[in-house]
């Protein structure tokens, strides 16, 4: 729904989700953070979980104060089944249905080739960044369906187009994409939409890790900032506002992979590996 805030032109366009409920993994920082900073401010009631309950429960009192939405944290590991089932049912039992699923939670283990991971490295990060998301949807759908809501799969650009020394990553977020393509077919008889978003380099607390561990932090900083044709990377509240856009506004959109990378992906590179 949307609404305008006086004036004319789309520049006074003010996209709302009143009394919607909305449920977002991995929400405690980073792109969940900007999904449920946005997803509060258009008047959602949003469900959100993480592992680090400290941080949760933080986020959860600051948007809480500003509304007009609520927020509620759970602390849940995706990595396990039965804990994403409680999360399902605890935000049924609380406002009775839900709208919006947003798979957001996973992990990018640092840069190595495949000699140095194991198979059981790759279980385990299977079962984080995608089995999590089959078991949330397969658990969310009987009542999305009620709804006829929608959910969004969080994938990354690179699941399309590769990345050096991230073999395991890329094989869940392509996987993710693949599964979020499949899933809108079978859905789309109930009248559930399903997304993926692509995002490329959005600014979140895992980057600035990796700048602070760099030998020159600036360069790294800059380096990042340059692989955009827009000269920047993106800001977890532009993923965030996309993920409304798409759950609210984008109402004949499924099974389409939304890229967000400031045009990281356009024109050629120096790309040769070979001395």
């Amino acid at each position: 729904m949307t609404l305008f805030s006086g004036g004319s032109g789309y520049k006074d366009l003010i996209v709302v989700y009143t009394d919607k409920v909305v449920i977002i993994t991995g929400g405690s920082h980073g792109i969940g953070e900007g999904c449920v900073r946005a997803f509060v401010a258009a008047g959602a009631k949003v469900v959100f979980c993480a592992r680090n309950d400290r941080d949760g429960e933080r986020l959860a009192v600051e948007v809480n104060a500003s509304g007009p939405g609520e927020a509620q944290f759970f602390k849940c590991d995706v990595s396990r089944v039965e804990e994403i089932q409680h999360l399902i049912d605890e935000a049924v039992a609380r406002f009775g249905r839900i709208d919006c699923l947003i798979n957001n939670a996973g992990w990018h283990p640092p840069h190595k080739p495949i000699d140095d991971f194991s198979i059981d490295d790759f279980r385990d990060l299977l079962d984080l960044n995608l089995i999590s998301i089959f078991a949330a949807c397969k658990f969310a759908l009987p009542h999305l369906r009620r709804t006829q809501g929608n959910i969004i799969n969080m994938s990354s650009l690179v699941g399309a187009m590769g990345q050096l020394h991230a073999t395991t990553y890329v094989a869940t977020k392509g996987a993710i994409t693949a599964f979020t393509k499949a899933l809108a077919i079978d859905e789309a008889e109930h009248g559930v939409r399903v997304n993926s978003v692509s995002p490329g380099n959005i600014y979140t607390p895992l980057w600035q890790q990796a700048i602070d561990a760099a030998p020159d932090p600036d360069h790294c900083r800059a380096e990042g900032e340059a692989a955009q044709l827009l000269g920047r990377m993106g800001t977890i509240e532009e993923v965030g506002k996309l993920c409304l856009f798409i759950a609210s506004e984008a109402t004949f959109t499924t099974g389409v992979d939304h890229i967000i990378s400031g045009g990281a992906e356009l024109g050629y590179g120096r790309k040769s590996r070979r001395d």
